[in-house]
């Protein structure tokens, strides 16, 4: 059950809400759920069922493919007022995509019922909107992580990875292991070791145990592209 103010922390987020009846909204606040979710907890897998629309309150969770040798994708991040609406696939005819989702950073997130959502995107037009836009908005960031993949070489992959890191911490020194690089490109942790080890070498950063500081940020840029 949902209380007044998590309806209102959902109403800035969800623009739908406004235009539902308050019977409909009534509803939401009776089905809906807010739990709290510890670091490296799984949400949403291939072996969990249908969850229904996450709307993250705080924290930052990650979605990505596992890939057929084991290795991980990172397909994009969700940040405080992010939705996933892919955990909602099942109530989406003809969709079939499959992504894991895990929190990155302890946090509290928003569950609105597939089914409901499902009824409510049936007989709302302002509902049914709102998914498809979002699933189109998710569908092209994971269209641009393909591309990345298919026009960009692994130093330049890495780059990217690290500048968009040092954004999400707020740092140029980032605690971050090799092997959780190469899990979120899908490569191996002796390539992203060897990226990592010519870019010390040009003097772009410097590495020590758990940690990459990030010492020519505009060179990284340039790297990137």
């Amino acid at each position: 059950m949902l209380y007044p103010h998590d309806m209102e922390f959902l109403a800035q987020h969800l623009p739908f809400l406004a235009r539902l009846s308050e019977n409909d909204r009534r509803l939401i606040a009776a089905a809906g759920l807010k739990s709290s979710f510890e670091k490296g907890e799984t949400i949403l897998s291939r072996e969990k069922e249908c969850n229904g629309l996450i709307v993250v309150e705080s924290g930052q969770l990650r979605a990505f493919f596992e890939l057929e040798d084991g290795k991980e994708l990172t397909l994009y991040r969700l940040l405080a007022g992010d939705i996933c609406i892919l955990s909602a696939s099942c109530v989406l005819k003809n969709i079939t995509f499959e992504v894991t989702l895990e929190v990155e950073k302890a946090g509290s997130v928003y569950f609105i019922p597939a089914a409901l959502l499902g009824s409510l995107s049936e007989r709302e037009s302002a509902v049914k909107q709102f998914t498809m836009e979002l699933v189109s908005e998710r569908f092209s960031e994971v269209m641009w992580v393909m591309e990345q993949m298919v026009t960009k070489n692994m130093g330049q992959r890495v780059a990217a990875f690290l500048l968009e890191q040092t954004n999400l911490e707020g740092s140029q020194i980032l605690t971050i292991t090799h092997d959780t690089i190469a899990k979120n490109l899908g490569t191996a942790r002796e390539v992203v070791s060897r990226v990592l080890k010519y870019m010390e070498n040009d003097g772009v950063i410097e590495l020590s145990r758990g940690k990459i500081t990030i010492t020519q940020a505009k060179k990284l840029q340039e790297i990137s592209h």
